[in-house]
């Protein structure tokens, strides 16, 4: 019978330089964004260089390239989990994960890696967005979701969204409640919330920043939405639950997150 191994802590190197690191919401944001199919928002973190940005991002390895490739596969553990709880399918989610994971194998230096991290979340981000149009049966009203996803931060009107898809208010409001259950201006004001929750659970901005962001009248008018919404003010659910996302399953999504038609 082989010896139990008595189990020691971990006892950190004295002569090694503890590292800073970065408090988490941006990285959170980023999946959050991933997993709503918010494209316009993943590009943007894309673009600028957020992935390759190693400031306070912990270090993993004292190899550069290994220590990216570390960063890589949390990253894409992390995206896999988001969009799951979205509603990708569980094969599809991992799938890709491994996929990803084996090109990222392959590459020889950090651009290459960056390179393969920004297809991997654009490929995600895009199956997301089709996925939340899936609700859709016609054209008219997939692409005024769409335009919705798009426009979220800004005051989106049914008189703007119709003439964006070329159709009348009127026709719009009518198909939109038909094939999604909810009207035009609800399931604008759930993106909204959807939106703000993430933004309080994953940000340090105050109510008035979000509100200003996500288009409200006023700060009032914010929290009245919230609370008409969620049950709660933005404080509460900002105490509740600012950057808790690891007990989060999939029974536990709220209904504000679920598509329209399960509700």
């Amino acid at each position: 019978m082989s010896e139990v191994t008595e189990w020691k802590p971990l006892e950190a190197d004295g002569e090694r330089e503890v590292a800073s690191h970065r408090e988490p919401g941006e990285e959170f944001l980023f999946y959050r964004s991933v997993a709503a199919g918010l494209i316009d928002a993943v590009q943007e973190n894309c673009s600028r260089g957020a992935f390759e940005n190693m400031e306070g991002a912990g270090k993993l390895s004292d190899n550069p390239v290994t220590n990216l490739r570390y960063h890589f596969v949390v990253t894409a553990a992390m995206i896999t989990r988001f969009c799951m709880e979205g509603g990708m399918a569980m094969e599809e989610a991992f799938g890709l994960s491994d996929e990803y994971i084996r090109r990222m194998d392959c590459c020889n230096n950090m651009a290459e890696i960056v390179y393969v991290h920004d297809q991997m979340a654009l490929d995600y981000v895009c199956r997301m967005r089709n996925l939340k149009k899936r609700i859709a049966s016609s054209k008219q009203v997939a692409e005024a979701i769409d335009y919705i996803y798009v426009h979220i931060m800004d005051r989106i009107t049914i008189q703007d969204l119709a003439s964006a898809i070329c159709v009348s208010p009127a026709h719009l409001s009518r198909i939109f409640k038909q094939e999604t259950g909810v009207s035009v201006s609800e399931y604008i004001r759930q993106r909204k919330i959807d939106m703000a929750k993430n933004l309080l659970r994953f940000s340090d901005y105050d109510f008035v920043e979000i509100a200003v962001m996500l288009s409200y009248s006023s700060q009032s008018h914010f929290i009245q939405h919230f609370r008409s919404q969620v049950g709660m003010t933005p404080k509460a659910y900002r105490d509740r639950n600012y950057l808790n996302n690891w007990n989060v399953n999939r029974e536990a999504v709220t209904e504000s997150e679920r598509s329209p038609s399960e509700q």
